[in-house]
């Protein structure tokens, strides 16, 4: 596909008329109608419906929108990767509630002058592939899962051991509990849509069922975080479980509680994830950073998964 066609529909959706699209990519008239008809051409459908008003979008416009949109985001990322000069860092966060976006925004906050574009990518091979390529410059994760080790190119730190804390309703049976040991969450039902079969949070999760016991449930659309506290919080029956740095806010009328657990305390193992030959200084920064302002290993009732990297 011509990006350069998909510019021009972006131009003329953003616009509104051929002819103004024509005057913002300095072309013809003629050329952005002869653009579209190609991208039309391409993709079997049409794009727009000519008005009184101008050039509207047909529902199959509609539909292809938000792709053109990414598609060009991406051809930007991918030409900034071999651009000289400066350029934001691009960190990839997982989840914008999560630990890892808590320490990135701490990083810009002490280090105002750098930049920082965060995106949230779906697993570690998915992050590692997008580091390899210079997609992104670094990740903070899990590093990996049983049988999949990092390529020899891609460097990694342990940086952050994560509590777990158990979140529920109000009229779950361990509600009132200061704290909750691992032996006591057996036979509970705990709630984890989203934890999907080969992520390194799949693996993690796995590990605590085979050797704690635990009923861990995936089943269920992932509608996002709103969505699964609304369930807990009406379900006696369900939990869930979250990191101690995840940020949640929730209605007051849930009566959600967030109880640590202990006995061992499960710990989620983040690691800084880079290129060994990225030259960026802002990636010697922000690992100077999660060095000089971390907390060092946890104490030792703790678990983490046997695979995880070292500290």
């Amino acid at each position: 596909m011509d990006l350069d066609t998909v510019r021009t529909f972006m131009a003329a959706v953003d616009t509104g008329q051929f002819q103004e699209a024509a005057a913002e990519l300095t072309i013809t008239q003629q050329a952005v109608s002869k653009r579209i008809a190609v991208l039309e051409r391409d993709l079997g459908v049409r794009l727009f419906t000519r008005t009184p008003r101008g050039a509207e979008l047909t529902i199959d416009g509609q539909a292809f929108l938000p792709h053109a949109r990414e598609l060009l985001r991406v051809a930007e990322r991918a030409a900034s990767s071999v651009r000289t000069g400066h350029r934001p860092l691009r960190v990839d966060v997982v989840d914008s509630h999560g630990a890892a976006a808590g320490l990135i925004r701490g990083f810009q906050r002490r280090h105002t002058g750098i930049e920082i574009d965060a995106v949230r990518l779906s697993d570690v091979e998915t992050a590692v592939a997008a580091i390899r390529s210079g997609v992104i410059d670094a990740s903070l994760r899990a590093v990996s899962a049983p049988g999949q080790p990092l390529p020899s190119d891609i460097e990694s730190v342990r940086v952050l051991d994560e509590p777990l804390h158990l979140v529920t309703g109000p009229a779950h049976a361990l509600a009132s509990a200061r704290s909750v040991t691992l032996a006591q969450l057996a036979g509970h039902r705990i709630w984890m849509p989203g934890t999907a079969p080969g992520t390194e949070w799949g693996a993690y999760y796995d590990g605590l069922v085979a050797e704690f016991g635990l009923t861990i449930e995936a089943t269920g659309a992932d509608f996002g975080t709103e969505a699964l506290l609304d369930t807990v919080a009406d379900t006696p029956a369900l939990a869930t479980l979250v990191g101690e740095q995840t940020r949640l806010v929730w209605p007051a009328g849930h009566g959600l509680r967030r109880i640590p657990v202990t006995d061992p305390t499960p710990i989620y193992p983040h690691s800084l994830l880079w290129h060994r030959d990225n030259p960026a200084p802002a990636l010697a920064a922000l690992h100077g950073y999660l060095a000089a302002t971390l907390p060092g290993p946890a104490a030792a009732e703790t678990w983490a998964p046997h695979w995880a990297a070292p500290r």
